[in-house]
């Protein structure tokens, strides 16, 4: 399994939680469990390789993570998508965002291109061509922010 498997298994539970009274732990353990897992795989082939250990570190850090800092992440969202509510980002979106802001910000060994490129790309495999473009604004803007204030 690549990391952009990993990433897009990461974005899948963090889109879940939106739906379930889970705890990130809870979700991904049930999610990873052997039977779960298998029937998935009949459904998306992300599902067809199940993660190594390092890939699961990532996975749980990523998920844990995006959870723990939700209302963060969620405020820079709304911040950089101008003339945007964010009930009206669709829930895969959010998480999407949520995740490559999140590893922007508190994951080291994912550089700030790959995780913008890696966003993108899964938006692109799940939402609308338009949204595509305003993941990669948002994203865009956040990063330019970002610099800005480092300065």
């Amino acid at each position: 399994m690549t990391r952009s498997n990993a990433r897009e298994l990461a974005a899948h539970l963090i889109y879940e939680l939106d739906y379930t009274d889970e705890t990130p732990a809870e979700a991904i353990e049930a999610r990873m469990e052997h039977g779960y897992y298998d029937a998935l795989a009949q459904e998306n082939e992300v599902y067809a390789e199940r993660p190594n250990k390092k890939q699961m570190d990532y996975i749980r850090t990523c998920v844990i993570g995006v959870a723990e800092r939700a209302q963060e992440l969620d405020g820079l969202i709304s911040q950089y998508a101008i003339g945007w509510n964010l009930h009206r980002i669709s829930r895969f979106t959010k998480a999407a965002l949520r995740l490559a802001i999140f590893e922007i910000l508190y994951v080291d060994d994912v550089p700030t291109g790959v995780a913008i490129n890696e966003c993108v790309e899964l938006t692109r495999k799940y939402e609308e061509e338009e949204t595509v473009s305003f993941v990669n604004g948002i994203l865009g803007s956040f990063v330019r922010g970002k610099k800005e204030k480092e300065e």
